[in-house]
């Protein structure tokens, strides 16, 4: 009998770096720069005033055609760089532009906010 692993979970660009070493993490952002010798993109988010970015491995996604300044969605795991920081090795990296973000934060939260309230209830 094998045991999937976990669901990734949304975690805003500004919550990954509070991510461990290989879980699977689910997040989005404005796509700011593409490397494509390095298989690196950087995904960019605004939160309070500040901007926030995450770097995504896309060696398992290429042949990649990057839209410079559109929104993107990753899933893929976290992998902890001494060197670099965190960086996500992504398995799906989808252009999602078009996207209410605000209201893809708002069911973010309210997801978070539904399994809480069942993990205490039980």
């Amino acid at each position: 009998m094998s045991v999937l692993p976990s669901a990734a979970e949304f975690r805003f660009v500004w919550e990954v770096n509070s991510v461990k070493d290989g879980d699977s993490v689910r997040t989005f952002g404005r796509l700011v720069c593409y490397q494509p010798e390095e298989s690196r993109a950087t995904l960019s988010a605004q939160h309070a005033s500040k901007e926030h970015r995450v770097r995504v491995r896309t060696a398992f996604v290429e042949p990649f055609h990057p839209i410079i300044g559109a929104q993107y969605l990753v899933l893929g795991e976290v992998d902890n760089h001494e060197e670099l920081g965190v960086m996500i090795r992504a398995r799906v990296l989808n252009c999602v532009d078009g996207v209410n973000i605000a209201l893809l934060q708002k069911a973010i939260n309210d997801q978070r906010s539904f399994f809480r309230d069942r993990e205490d209830k039980q």
